[in-house]
Order: structure tokens, then C-alpha cells, then sequence
């Protein structure tokens, strides 16, 4: 089939496409390339995409909405796998007008290329922070979405309301995924992770919020892009039978699915650190600092759906994914 995979160069979207074209299908990966992150480290990604023949890269933006359109109609996608957005959800307190151009008008250009070009099945990229207020764990599917608590998570949240909307009204078959804390080698600079590595092997303090008092639903790279290549091959259906009053709020009568996706074990991040500082063999310098605005205390996934679908079920520990991580961090950066 032809994909349209979008966020083409980065953690995700990479990884993705390689499983893609490994199993000989025919991808278009579009990037804008922003200065969110090292470009660099977009372009190596890229770079190691060149050796398949089936995929070619566009710079494209999701906001041009004419280039958007064309690239729809020339290329008549089978399946769009929507993985570009503007992350952090710390980055959206201090620059809210870039998550408004690449979350919503992005997602709207991507919604009408889907609509006008008869595509099959669109996924795309929710996040766990759509959760915002709840307390209430594992966060499941069925649970209130209404008290976002970053900018990043309502225009996630918004994606999803668009998404149903479209799947209403022109019968297209969209499936969210929640990603709760993706990790792994290739990981984006911005993440905890990447960032303890490089700072620790500066010699250097880590940041650590919350006095370390925080869990995350850390889940590989490998066991995510498992998930989406699944899930991609389930198209939702219309259920005539579901009602807004009994259903659950992940369904709909409109061929629309959502799902979390992630590792559906929470792990103390003082635990991930003595993870990280075991692999490199060094004690970090910690800087203990209070919870920041827009973060919260805790994610962790209900992933019960998802492996009941797909037969989905993570399988890296998470001293096993950061050894891999470190490894591949000291290639990369030729650190012995």
C-alpha cells in the first residue's frame, strides 16, 4: 500500500516508516524541519531512511494548506499514519502560537486530505496528557478528557473532537493513540531521558522535579511503533447500536477509535534515574526542584483495549530500554 507517514524525521515517524518499508510498502514522509530540536538529529534520522527505495521525504509544513492538498491529490494515499506536531508540553506555556499553527490547522489540513482523497485509515498522534486533571488510575479511555492542564494537551484533545467530526459527517475511519512516555534510541533531545544522559556525562546536574516524587508509564520506542503497525490494520466501523448516554466516549456510531498506547506499568522516576546511572556507570548530581506548571504527578496506561484488538503487549523492561538507549547515544555522539 501507500503511506503518508507525517513528522517523517522524527522519533516516532522515523521509526515508524523503517517498519513500513521493511514490509515493502510504498511511504511519502513529509517534515518541516523546525529548530525545535538539533535539526541534525532530524537529518541523521532521514539519512537512515535513504538505504529504502520505496520512501521518499517532502519538506513540507501541515499549515500549507495548498501544499498539503496537492501532495494529497497527486499521490492518492491508501493510509495516513498523522505522527507530526509541535511538542512539550512545557515548550506550549512560552510559544502557544506555534502549537495553534502545526496541532490544529495542521490536523484540520491533514482531516480535509484525508476527506477529499477516499484515504482508508487515518492514525493519529493523541497524547496521555489529554488526562490533565484526573487522579483517578490507570487512565483509561472512558475516563473525562474535559480539564487539560497545558496548552499542548487541549490541542490534543482538539484533534480528537476534529477527528470524531470528520468521521461523522464524511465516514472517514480515524483511530487516536494516546503515547504515554516514548523512549528508546533516536529519542527527541527535549525528553528526560536524552536530557539526564547528555547532562550526566557533562558532568553536569539533572534537573529532577518534583523532588523525584513523580511516575511515568516509560514505554519503548519498539514496543510503540508495534502498537501503531497493528493498530493501523484495524479500521474502525460504524456501530449504529452505541449511544452518546451508554458508550464509551473511546467508540462512537461514526467509524472513530480511540486508544492508549504504553506500557501500562508506572515507574518511579528515582527508579528510571538509578536505571540510567547504573548503565553509565556514573552517579548523577541531582538539582531537586518543585513540580513545573503544565506537568503531573502521574501517568499510567489502561492498555487493556488495545491488547485485546491487536494482542499488544510491551515486552522491554525499562533497565533493558535505557541500556539500549545509552548505547546508542554513545554511537551516535562517539562517546566511549
Amino acid at each position: 500500500m501507500k503511506y503518508l507517514v507525517t513528522g517523517a524525521a522524527g522519533f516516532i515517524g522515523f521509526t515508524v516508516i523503517k517498519r513500513l518499508c521493511e514490509q515493502g510498502h510504498e511511504v511519502i514522509g513529509i517534515d518541516n524541519l523546525n529548530d525545535y530540536y538539533d535539526v541534525n538529529l532530524k537529518l541523521a534520522r532521514l539519512n537512515e531512511l535513504d538505504i529504502h527505495a520505496q520512501f521518499t521525504f517532502s519538506k513540507l509544513d501541515l499549515a500549507d494548506r495548498d501544499g498539503i492538498a496537492e501532495l494529497f491529490s497527486c499521490e492518492k494515499f491508501d493510509r495516513v499514519i498523522h505522527l507530526a506536531a509541535q511538542a512539550g508540553v512545557r515548550y506550549s506555556i512560552d510559544n502557544p502560537m506555534a502549537y495553534a499553527d502545526s496541532n490544529l490547522v495542521g490536523h484540520l489540513t491533514i482531516l480535509e486530505g484525508c476527506r477529499n482523497n477516499d484515504v482508508k485509515h487515518l492514525v493519529y498522534a493523541s497524547s496521555s496528557s489529554v488526562y490533565g486533571l484526573n487522579n483517578k488510575t490507570p487512565f483509561a479511555t472512558s475516563d473525562s478528557i474535559d480539564h487539560p492542564i497545558s496548552l499542548y494537551a487541549a490541542t490534543k484533545k482538539s484533534n480528537e473532537l476534529m477527528s470524531h467530526t470528520y468521521s461523522h459527517l464524511y465516514g472517514i475511519p480515524t483511530t487516536g493513540l494516546r503515547f504515554f512516555t516514548v523512549y528508546g534510541p533516536w529519542g527527541r533531545p527535549d525528553m528526560a531521558l536524552f536530557k539526564f544522559t547528555k547532562a550526566i556525562l557533562d558532568g553536569n546536574e539533572i534537573d529532577v522535579y518534583n523532588n523525584g516524587d513523580m511516575r511515568r508509564d516509560f514505554t519503548y520506542i519498539d514496543d510503540i511503533v508495534e502498537g501503531i503497525i497493528r493498530i493501523q490494520n484495524i479500521i474502525p466501523e460504524k456501530n449504529n447500536s452505541w449511544q452518546v448516554e451508554s458508550g464509551s466516549a473511546a467508540d462512537s456510531s461514526a467509524p472513530y477509535k480511540i486508544f492508549n498506547i504504553g506500557n501500562g506499568n508506572p515507574v518511579k522516576l528515582m527508579n528510571f534515574i538509578e536505571s540510567l546511572e547504573k548503565s553509565l556507570g556514573v552517579t548523577a548530581k541531582k538539582n531537586f526542584m518543585p513540580m513545573q506548571a503544565g506537568d503531573v504527578y502521574q501517568t499510567y496506561a489502561d492498555v487493556d483495549d488495545l491488547f485485546e484488538v491487536t494482542g499488544y503487549k510491551p515486552t522491554m523492561s525499562v533497565e533493558n530500554g535505557v541500556d539500549k538507549f545509552v548505547q546508542w547515544y554513545r554511537d551516535f555522539y562517539k562517546i566511549s
